[in-house]
């Protein structure tokens, strides 16, 4: 299995509306893309203060490293990089092999 984490610091002008909107469509893309075993997301709520002003964190799992590469031109991702590219201030990607 392949995780795949993503840090993002939303710009001073993403609104609310914008943020809800791409998660929103970030929970639905299971439903699109065989080969994710599961998305989770959440926003920061560490009392340490070491997140840089990362404020929202992703994590998909995907089943072998075969569907996190079909994922990566999907059309899916696409329209989730495209709702989150006007709101990025930042984002950090890691992916491991668990």
């Amino acid at each position: 299995m392949i995780r795949h984490i993503l840090l993002i610091q939303f710009n001073e002008l993403a609104a609310a509306s914008n943020i809800s909107l791409f998660f929103e469509t970030l929970d639905s893309i299971t439903e699109r893309v065989e080969g994710i075993a599961s998305i989770e997301w959440g926003v920061n709520n560490s009392k340490e203060g070491a997140n840089k002003g990362f404020t929202h964190c992703v994590t998909m799992t995907f089943i072998n490293e075969a569907a996190r590469d079909h994922y990566l031109p999907h059309e899916a991702h696409d329209e989730i990089k495209k709702l989150l590219g006007s709101l990025l201030s930042d984002m950090i990607i890691i992916d491991y092999s668990i």
